[in-house]
């Protein structure tokens, strides 16, 4: 039997993905709204394929939620946001192969594939993240940061660049989720840059991030 684990807060998409479950045969869906429940959930169910949306949900890091998926072996799990950054699509994906990816904004059909496959224990990942494991990006030294950004911005935009969120930088800095919030907005403001994907690139081409520090 098919047992999906739905972990994500989201109240329109949990409708979507209950919907999309049944359309695939899926008939038991079991919420998990907190980290405590979904270990709880994967101890009673170890064999579930668990959809989450790790940007919503109340992991304090991305090594917390590998740690999680470790201890639950045999389960599968699809990683189900709308917005992750190109190092931590690639490290989840090189960690651990029984982690599949699909993206918020992807098509109605990719997003039922994905499910489709999580629920049988086949690897997928949805076309961006593909992209991801194939492309590199080569650092450019003479690509020189703007002189107004400060030190706590430059930080920040190296967390950034880790693949972290705005609520896991704020946990490990121990500063509140409103003051990384407006150093965000600055920085992507004087970088003149619309999203975590042109930050990325922006940090790694600017040289205050090598990616092989994302290995190590």
């Amino acid at each position: 039997m098919k047992i999906c684990i739905l972990a994500d807060n989201q109240f329109v998409t949990n409708h979507g993905i209950n919907a999309l479950c049944k359309e695939t045969g899926i008939d038991t869906i079991i919420r998990a709204e907190t980290m405590a429940e979904l270990q709880e959930k994967l101890k009673t169910f170890p064999q579930a394929f668990v959809v989450l949306d790790y940007t919503l949900f109340d992991f304090a890091s991305m090594q917390q939620m590998l740690n999680v998926k470790a201890a639950a072996k045999e389960s599968f799990w699809l990683l189900f946001s709308s917005e992750l950054s190109k190092h931590f699509l690639r490290y989840v994906l090189l960690s651990d192969p029984t982690i599949n990816i699909v993206m918020k904004n992807d098509t109605e059909e990719e997003i039922r594939l994905a499910l489709q496959h999580t629920a049988d224990r086949i690897p997928y990942a949805c076309e961006y993240a593909e992209q991801i494991i194939r492309n590199n990006y080569l650092v450019d030294t003479t690509y020189a940061l703007p002189v107004n950004l400060t030190a706590m911005e430059k930080v920040i935009l190296h967390e950034i660049a880790m693949g972290k969120t705005t609520k896991e930088i704020a946990y490990e800095k121990s500063l509140s989720f409103h003051t990384i919030n407006s150093h965000r907005k600055n920085i992507f403001r004087k970088l003149d840059i619309n999203n975590v994907h042109e930050a990325v690139k922006y940090a790694i081409r600017a040289g205050i991030f090598d990616v092989a520090e994302y290995y190590i």
